[in-house]
């Protein structure tokens, strides 16, 4: 395949897949912000420390208020990563490999950009915010479900479910960093009403809520939901899920290929990493810094992909 549309490919489902990502941070963010009124600018400031777009904000705007966040992150042409951005590069991608991809996933993405963008044309109120946030999620899910079922299962596939999951697994770690490093005021709050209600709101930002009681009853204590979202692979947005799906669609390209690149052995490593993590070796190095760690391995393996297959975005 050409690294042109190799790259297409990836990056069309990384935009797709951010887009819904964007969605749940948002959401999070009302939802902890309702948890400490008090404290509710603060918590939107660590949503743009999560996202990474704290400097690009402040360079357009004089203070930090939960009305321009969120307009910020879903429609701010201004940010590059903002929702209306995402959306229309993953509809550029998609044109650029039309040929690659079936109708059915062309038409999905397609009207996804053309749905947000009316979704998005203006400022959207606090009380059209879920249903504009459901609306994100539910289009990222059609481009999913057009994907799974009409495309043939070979390389094109292999990269474009690569791109879902490195960005997949870089969202769930954020708002587990974001949760534990940033919006708990310190480590006296562990255990806490206010520790317990946070990790519930991460627990719904992930929809994870209904899969971790069946797993774990009714009880949340929050090693057993880092646990979940971290290494339990029957979690579809936790890291070892993510990992391990990334690992099986490499494997694919070194057997399609009969090449096995730099990025598979990167791969490999980090899947065996996370293989024999424990939660309690992870919180006494410090969760914070093995989520931290990861997000720059999880980087760095993206970067060496693109190396590998001769494409960059």
């Amino acid at each position: 395949m050409l690294g042109k549309t190799a790259g297409g490919l990836l990056w069309m489902f990384r935009y797709m897949e951010r887009c819904e990502n964007l969605a749940r941070l948002v959401e999070t963010g009302q939802r902890i912000a309702l948890t400490r009124p008090d404290r509710a600018d603060s918590e939107w400031s660590s949503l743009l420390q999560t996202a990474s777009s704290r400097d690009a904000y402040d360079m357009h705007h004089d203070e930090v208020t939960g009305e321009a966040v969120i307009d910020w992150l879903l429609r701010a042409r201004d940010n590059p990563a903002s929702v209306i951005n995402c959306i229309a590069q993953a509809r550029t991608n998609a044109r650029l490999v039309r040929t690659a991809i079936t109708r059915e996933v062309w038409e999905s993405v397609n009207e996804a950009w053309m749905v947000l963008g009316k979704e998005l044309s203006g400022r959207v109120s606090m009380r059209d915010l879920q249903r504009v946030l459901g609306v994100i999620r539910q289009r990222s899910a059609f481009v999913r479900g057009a994907l799974h079922g009409t495309m043939l299962r070979n390389d094109i596939y292999d990269f474009a479910r690569l791109g879902t999951f490195i960005e997949r697994a870089d969202a769930t770690a954020r708002l587990l960093d974001v949760k534990y490093y940033v919006l708990l005021p310190s480590a006296a709050g562990v255990g806490s009403s206010l520790d317990n209600a946070q990790w519930e709101v991460i627990l719904r930002a992930v929809s994870a809520e209904g899969a971790y009681r069946m797993v774990h009853g009714r009880v949340r204590v929050a090693p057993d939901i880092a646990r979940f979202l971290m290494l339990d692979k029957r979690q579809p947005r936790s890291l070892s899920f993510c990992y391990d799906k990334i690992g099986a669609n490499l494997e694919y390209l070194e057997r399609d290929y009969g090449v096995r690149m730099p990025s598979h052995d990167m791969s490999e490593t980090i899947c065996q990493d996370l293989d024999h993590a424990t939660i309690h070796s992870i919180i006494e190095t410090g969760l914070h810094e093995f989520l931290q760690d990861f997000l720059r391995r999880n980087a760095g393996l993206a970067a060496q992909i693109e190396h590998d297959y001769r494409f960059s975005q």
